[in-house]
Order: C-alpha cells, then structure tokens, then sequence
C-alpha cells in the first residue's frame, strides 16, 4: 500500500507560495519525524477529470467521494454525501498553499484513517496582490480564478477572490454545454492585533457547483481488455440518455418531479462561514483556532448503468421520442436524485503548542457538528439504447412485470433512501515530536472522540412506487467512544541512513448514512490498524525510503446495485458488511543527478483482499472472501522526471497501474494501463508565466474502474465480446495557463 513517511522535498518558499507538487524544484534533507505533509506526490494532476484531487491509494476501496479534503485544518464538508468536496473546494489562486496529511497527522487530529489534502485560504496582506490564472483546453474548458487582497485600515486589511469553471470535458453533451459548472466566490477580513501577538479574521465563501459522471460502452475481450463498439468513442461519446431528463416520484410526498440534468437540479449551493487566527500566548505557548458554520442544500442528480441486454420484436420496446419499433441492444439505468437537501455544520478546531527542550507538544480540541433535515434520495430505473447520446425506451408487454410508463420509467422508488438527525463529534488529541537523541526521534499522539448519533429512519421495504408513512418512522440514539493515534520513530544508523517504523490506529462506528436503507445497520466498531517498517538513506543527490506495511479492516458497509446474471432485467440492492486486509512494500526515491534536473520514482506491491464478505441475492448465496479488492492494482508506479534550465521548466508523470478488477467475484478485470502527464512552463516576468500541459499524451484509451452490473458475474469466458459499461480515463487533452501576480 502507498504509504510511507517521506523526505521534505519542498522549500520554504514553495510552501508560501502553495505551488503545486508538479511545479516544484525538489530539494531533499534527512527524513524528520516532525513533517505532517506528505511530498513527492502530484495529488493535483487527476486523469480522471480535472475537478479535484486525485484517490492516493492506501490499500483500501476509493470512497465515492475521493480523498479527504481540509481547508484551515477543518473538513469542507463534513461527510462526502450527498455533498461532495469538489462542489465546495478547487484548487485555487484564493489558497495560500495546498499539501498532503499524512496517514498518522490525520489519524492524530481527526480520528480517522486516510491522506487528507489540507489547504489554506488567502488571507488578507498588507499591500496590494492581485494573482490569477485563466485557463483552457482543447475541449473547450474554460476557467477564470482570481484573487485580489491588501490594506483596508490601520490593523485591518481584505482579500476577495472569484473562481469559474465551466467544462464540457472530453464528450458532447446534447442537452448542456458543459459537464461542470462551478462558481466560488469569497470576502473576507483580516485583524492583526496592535500588539503584534496575533491576529483573527472573517472569511465568508458562496458556492454553486454542478457535475455530471459520464460512462463508456465498450466490448469485453479476452484478457481484459476492451475495444469501441460501433461508433461509439471511449472517452469522446457522451453515454449520458440525450434529453437529460429523468422522472421521479418523491419518496416523502409521492409527487411526480422532472429532473433535469442540464440544470439547477443537478446543482448543490453552500454558504461557508469562517473565523479563524491565532494568538501568541504567555510562556511561549501558541494558540491557533479555526471554527465553520456552513448551509448547503445538496443535490445529486445522477444516472447508473445496469445490465445491458438484447430485445427482440417481441419485448415490444418503442423509442419514447417517436413510439417507432426498437430492436438491438438495451442498457437498463437507475436514477438517483437528492432534490436540495438541507444540510448544518459547525466545525472547531483549537489548538496550543510549546516547544519545550526536546519536546515539541501540542494539544487540541475538536467540535464537528452535522445535521440532515430529511435525506431522501428518490428512485426510478428506466431503458436507453446501447449508444452515443442514447434514446430513452417505452416498454409495454402484456402482463409483463418490467413494464414502462409512457415517459419510459418504471419501478419508482426501489432501493430508495431516507434518512434525518445529527451527528455530533467531540475530540481530544496531543502529540508530541521528541528528539531523544542525536540518533533516536519519535513522533507519537492520541486522538480520543465522543460521537453522538440521533436520528430516524424507515425500515419499510423498498417496494415498487414507495411514498414513505411518516408514522412508521424508528428512531436511533447511538453513543460512542474511539481511540486514535499514531506513533513513528526514526533511528539514525548512520548520519545518512536508518530505521522507520509506524502504527497507526483509529476506529469508527456507524454514521447517519449507515440508516439509509430499509434495514437495521451492523454498527459495530470498525477498527484499523496499520504496522510499518522501513529503511531510509539520504545524501546530496539521491534519497530512498523503502517500507513495508499491514493494515486490516473491519465492518465496511456497501449497497450493491446487483444485477441477475440469469437475467439482466432483473435487479436488486444489497447491503453488505465486509472486512478487507492488506500488506505492501512501498519505495520512494527522489534523485538529482545533475543540476537542474530532478527524478521521483515510486514503486509499491500490495495485496489488498476482501474477508467476511458473505450475502444472499437473486435466490442464492454468495462469497468473495480473499478476492482481491476492486479497483485496486497489486502494482502502482509514479515516476515523475523534470528539468528546469533558466526559466523554462520541462516536466512529465507517468503513472502505472497493473491489473485491477472490475467485479466482486474478480472474473472480470482490465488490463494494466498507463496515465502520462507532461508539460513546460515558462516564466516571462516577475508578473507572468505561462504552461502548457498534456494529460495522457500517449493517447491511452479505454476502461477503468468496475463493470456496472457485473457483481454476481463468475465466468469470463460467457463475457468475451459482450458489451458492458464501465469508466475510463480522459482521452489526450492539451490545457493551456496563464498566470499573472501583481
């Protein structure tokens, strides 16, 4: 798994400056136990989108959500559904600087396993700055960002910024211009104390942000790899049905609502509120605090392939636009819309600090507060054609059980969710960075969390055209304790080589998500430990940290959107409680040879696989203990080569994925793939520079991900030329920069 303590590659003034990893002329020194970022690492270039950061793999299944973010040390949003990060956070001239928690700083301040990005707003200046970028790509991506910041009064100054984005990605929509439509605006204020001890400031951001997910059809083939069906282009053909609308009735009132795609329903808009500072108390001690509040009404408007199947004459399947005969291929989907969910946070975070002798202390305290009023995610399942911009299909068979209404849809309201109430968590952490000697550092700290649940939730089954009775509402009261923490000690054999060695430890329970469904969740303490070792050496010119790691854990929840592999038209939610367990070797490497030219290589091995995976579907019993996990490669590479002469800077990433599988039972997978990333960057003056990036300039196509429909799938050979639907990686794309400071 990748995870490893890292060598402080970046400068002083490169964190000021909140450049991005790709940007940065490295500079290597002795591994320290007291750095909280991860470096090396290009969490910014995503080859799936360009809408946020990418996953860093740790071993463990991605969350629909993506990494972790942080701005101001608290989360965006609280928890990634239904709002997700990237509706609220992008990378931004209005950040100060951007980087990577590692795996224990997280555990330590917030409880929980996993890299987080952590990023910090622009703050008000004492003279005037105005910084921005434009830029574009050839798809036609456009995105303004600024931000402008200086004095207002004695003591006082401003900083405002405004970032747009409006991308129509690699695919032709037929109902909107663009797939992302993303506005942030920010104000905010600036005090410094006139006794020069601190200062506290007043930061406000509004924000309005729709994205759409696209898919790929593509035929299966042997070895796992995939080749075009028809027409259709990976990556350049839009799979989305091409009206944009789908139909809904909502689960609370049972009323009729079109949704559309290519509009505000799709679209989630956030109110944040921040005060923020710090003070330099008496006897060296340092205070910092950082507290949100934040409204959202959060939507999602989203559409899932199923199973894909042929109808004949006889299955009487008409195009919804024209009531004309359709026979060939036919893609079932399911829609999903949460229509402007009320959401409440109150995140704090206060902290002091002292170094004392060999001691570096630190102690803090957290309040996350979150409320959902009324989370309901409606339901309908509806037929498109196997295509380009697909048509959306009419079925009426006498007697038939999967038949349509008149606008195509049917089954309202199956696997429909619902959940309300609060959750409410409040942490103590410490650390400490101690220096015992000369040769022996160790970095420890403990997390201790009290997490309220309260709520309600139905647990009336999800039958066709569901309208929820308020009095069948059960209740939850829920109170737990959690223990977290990390400890990391270094031992220098030599002035340039040692000894790494990490445990890291955090635990959860439940969270309001977990009463989405129609049964009663296992809200049994997860817990997950993670062991290291490793080896590191640094000199002038070349750093290598080698580590291996083993990390477990237990009671995963999943709602599978399973499809019966006996028949196709037939499908049904599962929801399952999982362990998974994983070891792996991590190097890292960063090597000047030369001067002016900079290499990271990192390779990892890892063998992430499921256990205590067992459930019932379709009439049947079903297990994928020890089945690798989805979507995660036993093998990942990243070698990131660059070379500055002058102002020119010349910069490539290549990332390598061996095989990953695509469904639960790991008979289907795909092929190992590469993603590249290249690009030069020029400074004209101290006021502009330029770049020009290629994402995936090998021209790499096809698929990635899992297989939608293909959970209960056991033998490949039956799939071999059958067509399924899947992810993929952005096909080659130019993006182009300017970037202006005054």
């Amino acid at each position: 798994m990748a995870f490893f303590p890292s060598i402080d590659a970046f400068s002083q003034e490169d964190k000021k400056q909140g450049k991005p990893v790709d940007s940065i002329k490295t500079k290597t020194k002795i591994v320290e136990t007291d750095t909280k970022e991860e470096k090396n690492r290009n969490v910014m270039l995503n080859a799936a989108n360009n809408t946020g950061p990418r996953e860093v793999n740790i071993g463990l299944p991605s969350s629909v959500g993506g990494i972790t973010i942080q701005e101001n040390d608290l989360p965006v949003v609280y928890y990634f559904w239904p709002e997700l990060p990237n509706r609220t956070w992008r990378q931004s001239t209005s950040l100060e600087r951007t980087g990577l928690l590692k795996v224990g700083e997280a555990a330590i301040t917030t409880g929980d396993l996993g890299f987080a990005v952590n990023s910090y707003t622009k703050l008000g200046t004492d003279k005037l700055e105005i910084v921005g970028n434009l830029s574009g790509s050839s798809f036609g991506w456009m995105k303004g960002d600024i931000n402008v910041s200086g004095p207002l009064a004695k003591g006082w100054s401003y900083t405002m910024g405004a970032y747009a984005n409006f991308d129509p990605n690699s695919f032709d929509l037929k109902f909107a211009n663009y797939s992302d439509r993303t506005q942030i605006y920010r104000a905010g204020l600036t005090k410094k104390f006139n006794n020069g001890r601190g200062q506290i400031s007043f930061l406000y951001k509004y924000a309005n942000s729709a994205s759409l997910t696209n898919y790929a059809v593509f035929r299966y083939k042997e070895g796992g790899k995939v080749e075009e069906y028809n027409d259709f282009k990976i990556g350049r053909d839009s799979y989305i049905v091409n009206d944009g609308i789908m139909k809904f009735k909502d689960i609370m009132t049972g009323e009729t609502k079109f949704a559309d795609m290519g509009g505000s329903d799709a679209a989630t808009t956030s109110h944040t509120f921040d005060i923020l500072g710090n003070y330099d108390l008496a006897n060296d001690w340092k205070f910092n605090f950082s507290t949100r509040f934040r409204y959202t009404e959060a939507s999602q408007l989203i559409a899932i392939p199923l199973g894909i199947f042929q109808a004949s004459a006889s299955d009487n399947f008409t195009y919804k636009s024209n009531g004309n005969a359709y026979v060939g291929n036919v893609n079932s989907m399911l829609g999903l819309y949460t229509d402007g969910v009320p959401t409440k946070t109150a995140l704090s975070r206060f902290e002091i600090k002292k170094n004392v002798e060999k001691h570096k202390w630190r102690f803090g305290l957290l309040e996350y507060y979150y409320q959902v009023d009324d989370f309901t995610s409606s339901r309908s399942f509806f037929n498109q054609t196997v295509s380009a911009n697909p048509d959306k299909l009419v079925r009426n068979t006498p007697g038939g059980t999967s038949n349509t209404d008149a606008d195509g849809f049917y089954n309202y309201n199956v696997g429909g969710e619902y959940h309300n109430g609060f959750e409410n968590k409040l942490s103590g952490y410490f650390s400490d960075n101690w220096t015992i000697s000369d040769r022996f550092s160790l970095a420890y700290g403990i997390n201790l969390r009290y997490h309220k649940l309260k709520g309600d939730y139905y647990l009336t089954p999800r039958t066709p055209d569901l309208v929820l009775d308020p009095t069948q509402k059960t209740y939850f009261d829920n109170n737990w304790f959690h223990l977290g923490g990390s400890i990391n000690a270094v031992y220098k054999v030599t002035k340039s080589a040692g000894i790494l060695a990490d445990f890291t430890y955090t635990e959860k329970n439940g969270q309001l998500e977990s009463y989405s469904g129609a049964a009663v969740p296992n809200n049994a303490k997860s817990k997950s430990p993670l062991a290291a070792f490793g080896l590191y050496y640094n000199n002038k010119n070349f750093s290598i940290v080698s580590q291996a790691t083993y990390l477990t854990r237990n009671n995963y929840l999943a709602r599978l959107n399973l499809v019966n592999p006996s028949d196709a038209t037939q499908s049904q939610v599962a929801t399952v409680f999982y362990d998974i367990q994983t070891l792996g070797w991590t190097t890292d490497i960063v090597a000047t040879p030369f001067k002016g030219f900079n290499l990271h290589y990192l390779i990892t091995f890892q063998d992430p696989v499921y256990k205590n995976y067992d459930f019932n579907a379709f009439g049947n019993s079903y297990s994928y203990n020890d089945k690798n996990v989805l979507e995660i490669s036993k093998v990942l590479m990243e070698i990131d080569p660059s070379y500055t002469y002058g102002d020119f800077k010349v910069w490539a990433s290549f990332r390598y994925f061996s095989k990953q599988y695509a469904n639960l039972t790991n008979a289907l997978y795909f092929a190992p793939r590469w993603e590249t990333f290249g690009g030069v960057n020029y400074k004209i003056n101290k006021h502009f520079d330029i770049g020009l990036t290629a994402v995936n300039f090998l021209n790499q196509t096809g698929a990635k991900g899992t297989i939608n429909g293909a959970e209960l799938i056991t033998d490949a050979s039956a799939y071999y030329d059958q067509l399924l639907v899947g992810s993929y990686i952005r096909p080659f794309t130019l993006e182009a920069s300017l970037n202006f400071r005054f």
